[in-house]
């Protein structure tokens, strides 16, 4: 298992499953819990993008399809935030960031990531359409963030779109796992262009990945949200974050 054969694979296999049940379970793809497990774990910079975005694409499409047979998926709310975050995640992903830059600038990701998560849950008054041009705006923005940090961009856009009142939480949930998914696959299109790498030991990291992202799909569509739980993860996420800032 390459990397994994280092290290406590054990602890690391329990915390990616972790990762992905939690976030599969709210829609996300679970990138920025990945990268945090990989960061306490030492993995090399150059394995961390390609590996969360390789994960991100398997768990957003389970937790996708969970929520589209949920009759919860919506093509009109998706498509703005699409269109400008495609184009935005492959160029950010064949970016290749000197390796301090972007320790850092992954470390302030995870940071915004897990102060979103302590935050209280934002109120739901769903009603108004999504205006083209600030889809458009926000996929752009959120697009070249996931690209060159490896992250699917849904813990910032599920917020974004309950406070804007485009959408309640599960179709919010819906078209996050559906972005994540795209968005991801083009950031990794883009880092292949570039850097045609592959990490070792992937095979492994998605088949507990996987499973872990089923069952929460599983659980989000269709029982409660393990809301509770993300503060938990949420400290996780503050100590990579730190170990990325504060280290050399």
């Amino acid at each position: 298992m390459d990397h994994l054969d280092s290290l406590g694979s054990g602890l690391v296999l329990v915390g990616f499953f972790v990762v992905a049940f939690l976030y599969a379970a709210v829609g996300h793809g679970g990138a920025s819990g990945y990268l945090a497990v990989m960061a306490l774990a030492d993995f090399p910079p150059e394995t961390l993008k390609p590996t969360a975005l390789g994960l991100n694409i398997l768990v957003s499409c389970v937790g996708w399809m969970q929520f589209w047979r949920g009759g919860f998926f919506s093509w009109r709310l998706f498509w703005p935030f699409a269109v400008g975050s495609i184009p935005m995640a492959f160029l950010g992903g064949y970016m290749q960031l000197p390796s301090v830059v972007f320790k850092r600038i992954l470390g302030g990701v995870l940071l915004g990531a897990a102060l979103r998560m302590v935050m209280r849950p934002v109120p739901e008054h769903a009603g108004r359409p999504v205006a083209w041009w600030a889809g458009l705006t926000v996929g752009a923005g959120i697009g070249l963030l996931s690209g060159v940090t490896g992250i699917g961009g849904g813990i910032f856009l599920t917020p974004l779109v309950l406070l804007a009142g485009w959408a309640n939480a599960k179709p919010a949930a819906a078209l996050s796992a559906a972005f994540i998914l795209f968005n991801s696959a083009a950031g990794l299109a883009g880092h292949l262009t570039a850097a045609a790498s592959w990490p070792g030991g992937f095979a492994w990291l998605a088949l507990v990945a996987g499973s872990g992202g089923l069952l929460g799909a599983y659980v989000g569509s269709r029982l409660a949200n393990p809301q509770c739980l993300c503060r938990f993860l949420a400290v996780v996420l503050l100590i990579a974050a730190g170990k990325l800032l504060l280290g050399q």
